[in-house]
């Protein structure tokens, strides 16, 4: 398939790295090249690629030297004991209009994920996540989306779902392929409490950033049952990222950031990989490179466990509480769980199935203690509304 729309890797770029170490990541991967063309994907599992697009976010940065300072840092870096061959693709050369960008980004998202390989988007302002989304109307699948994010992104000012808002368009726009939608990291503060209402209507997570900091491991369930994961750098705090335009004072710090990176690489399930708000300096690229690096290390470590193939794979729990019995299951090859959800499929005739999601060992202890988790009562109303 042709895609004319991308750009090669900068030839300063490539002078800068044929000085690097052997060992290294810019000289261990495959890259686009003007001389050379675009790399063959044969054997790839993942694949890089920049968009410096920002008409579509509030900040209307023209900051041309973002993917260039990314690419500077990510390519220093060392690999881990990786087996998964990856692949930068160059930029995303920004459409006339931005619609063209968001088809541009669409086609080839779908087009790797359909190969089976995984996109690592350098954004752009997050709006992208939009097109990135699209891609998955060619795969005829509901989307669980999960956003790194001080803010839910539904609208501005007084219109509390608004056309300018991407995250609006994803849960208004046809088709709607939004199964659902979870934020990491909010700050109280920048959201209207209609939008915790809404959210709170629409049966979607929120975890406010004091909770994931006290214990980020809490996360991975989350993680594990997206899709589509999209990182707003905005999120992290500002003294991390040495300061800079539109940083925000509170945040995630750099461990708790790429620990949220690495719990994503690690999900069988997660399909595409997005960080947005991108800005040039030192020490903002060089955390960059290290969250896209921790998603890499954490795909190298995919345990492929889920669906459960046998009953040897796994071992069921039954806790009968007050309210409700349920079922949990633990994988017996990393000890991770899973909580059954009974879903109702309105169709001519209902149809009545069984759902597994993912949840805490620490779940399943508050079960035994007749506390229902919180997930599974809002994952049960939602499939059964």
């Amino acid at each position: 398939m042709e895609f004319d729309f991308l750009k090669p890797v900068d030839d300063y770029i490539l002078a800068l790295n044929q000085l690097l170490p052997k060992q290294s990541l810019g000289r261990s991967i495959k890259i686009h090249t003007l001389q050379l063309g675009l790399p063959s994907l044969e054997g790839v599992r993942l694949v890089l690629f920049g968009v410096s697009e920002f008409r579509g976010g509030t900040v209307k940065s023209k900051d041309k030297e973002v993917l260039q300072s990314f690419r500077e840092e990510f390519y220093k870096l060392y690999p881990g004991n990786w087996h998964a061959q990856i692949a930068d693709l160059g930029d995303i050369i920004p459409g006339e209009s931005l619609e063209d960008t968001y088809y541009a980004i669409k086609t080839l998202v779908a087009y790797l994920i359909k190969q089976r390989v995984v996109p690592i988007v350098i954004g752009g302002s997050q709006d992208l996540t939009f097109a990135v989304y699209r891609a998955f109307d060619q795969l005829e699948q509901m989307v669980n989306l999960v956003s790194v994010d001080s803010r839910f992104d539904f609208g501005m000012d007084d219109e509390l779902i608004s056309t300018d808002s991407y995250m609006s368009k994803i849960v208004m726009e046809q088709p709607t392929n939004l199964f659902n939608y979870s934020n990491i990291g909010y700050q109280t503060y920048f959201n209207a409490q209609e939008e915790l209402d809404l959210m709170e209507r629409l049966f979607f997570e929120t975890y406010r950033l004091g909770n994931v900091i006290s214990d980020v491991s809490m996360v991975e369930p989350i993680l594990r049952d997206a899709d589509l994961v999209s990182v707003d750098m905005t999120s992290v705090q500002g003294s991390t990222l040495g300061g800079g335009s539109h940083v925000n004072p509170n945040g995630f710090n750099g461990r708790e950031i790429c620990a949220i990176s690495r719990y994503a690489g690690i999900s069988d399930k997660v399909a595409v990989f997005g960080l947005f708000e991108t800005q040039s300096g030192e020490l903002f690229s060089q955390l960059e490179a290290q969250i896209i690096w921790y998603f890499i290390e954490g795909f190298n470590f995919r345990a492929n466990e889920y669906p459960f193939t046998s009953k040897e794979d796994y071992t069921k729990y039954i806790v009968p509480t007050e309210e409700v019995e349920l079922q949990f299951f633990r994988s017996n090859k990393t000890d991770r769980w899973w909580i059954e959800i009974p879903m109702t499929i309105n169709l001519d005739n209902k149809l009545h199935r069984l759902a597994l999601l993912p949840c805490t060992h620490q779940d399943y202890l508050d079960a035994c203690n007749d506390i229902v988790p919180e997930r599974w009562w809002r994952a049960y109303k939602k499939n059964n509304n």
